[in-house]
This record gives structure tokens, sequence and C-alpha cells, in this order.
């Protein structure tokens, strides 16, 4: 059994989407209003752990898709790299859906899918794990195929004779039933209290 180390090396992996869509569903957001540096050196202290980096992925649509989201994400993800956090993006792809009305008529809207962005994650912590650069890999998604990842970090733990912990972090919805963040790792629930004390004092919607 590999030894539990008293000081946790932690990095901090975000899937941006992810825990926008977590926040909206929970808290009733209606934009990524989050610190995510505050939110993840929250998280780290509450639990002793010693935050060393934090990453930041998400997709981001073309000015030609929506000019005011592309400007919305272009001042965040610079914001959040002037902090010192590392930052991915990739563009947004869009495409036509039918959906199902209330009144049961069907209609088609145009909605923006990530492309790439769980397996830029998977890789990086995998590849992380590998160069020894933490102890906690600490996932705000509840992204189920990144639970492979989790079973992978198991075998590099085993390789490497030392320990290695993947949590799942993710907005606490009580309005659900069970919540489930990602298969074999550790969960963590974010409350909605521990979440507004983390938010980003600057609304980017208004940057021109």
């Amino acid at each position: 059994m590999q030894t539990e180390p008293l000081i946790k090396r932690t990095v901090v992996f975000v899937d941006g989407q992810n825990l926008y869509h977590g926040a909206r569903e929970a808290f009733g957001y209606s934009y990524p209003n989050y610190d995510i540096g505050a939110l993840a050196q929250t998280l780290c202290s509450v639990r002793g752990w010693m935050l060393l980096q934090t990453r930041f992925y998400t997709g981001v649509p073309d000015a030609c898709d929506s000019e005011r989201w592309h400007k919305f994400w272009s001042a965040k993800l610079l914001a959040m790299s002037r902090q010192g956090i590392h930052t991915y993006s990739r563009s947004l792809r869009y495409r036509n859906k039918v959906v199902t009305l209330p009144d049961g008529r069907d209609t088609s809207i145009r909605t923006g899918e990530e492309k790439g962005i769980d397996v830029r994650i998977a890789i990086d912590i995998i590849r992380m794990a590998h160069r020894r650069e933490y102890d906690v890999a600490l996932v705000f998604s509840q992204d189920q195929d990144l639970s492979e990842v989790a079973r992978e970090l198991r075998v590099i733990a085993k390789e490497q004779a030392r320990w290695i912990k993947m949590s799942s972090a993710y907005p606490e919805n009580l309005n659900q039933g069970q919540q489930r963040g990602i298969d074999a790792t550790d969960w963590i629930p974010i409350s909605r209290t521990c979440y507004d004390a983390c938010l980003d004092s600057r609304d980017y919607r208004t940057c021109r």
C-alpha cells in the first residue's frame, strides 16, 4: 500500500462549460460568473491540500457565431491568464438540433458543442501524473468519460509505488436526488454558500 503524503500537492483541472451548466442548474445563474482561482483555492484550503496549479479548459464560440460570447470568453480567459491560471480553449462547433417543445411540436435550434475538451483534460491529467507533478488531481466536472482516467491513475500509482488521488467537484443541486461525481473518484459537492463566496467581481458580458 502506498503511503499517503502529509502534504498533498494538488493540481486543479476545470471543465469550464461543465461547471457553468452545473451552476446554472443548481443555483440559477445565467452566465459563468465564477472566480475559478478563488474557488480552487477554497476547496483545497478546506482540505489542507497545497494548490500548485489551476488549469482551465473551455469551448469558445467564434465571433461570427456569437460576438457577445466570443468577447466574454476572450476577456475572461485573458484575466485568468494574468492571474497565473493555465487556460486552454477550442472553438465551439455549431449544428442544428431538433428538440420537442412542451406542446409537442418539434423545432430546430442551433447549439454549440465542445470537441476535444474532455480529451485534452484527460491527456493532461495522465501526462502530469506520469511526471509526478501532483498527488491530487481535483477535477471540476461530472463528465463520466473521465472515470477511465481515474482508473488509469490507479495503475500509475502502482507503477510508481506512490499515493495518487482523483477527486471531482461539482455544484450541489438540492433540487435533485442523488448527484454523481465522476465514477472512481472522491466526490466534492460545492455548496451554494461556497460558490457564492467565490464569484468573479467583474462581469465580462459588459466588456467592449
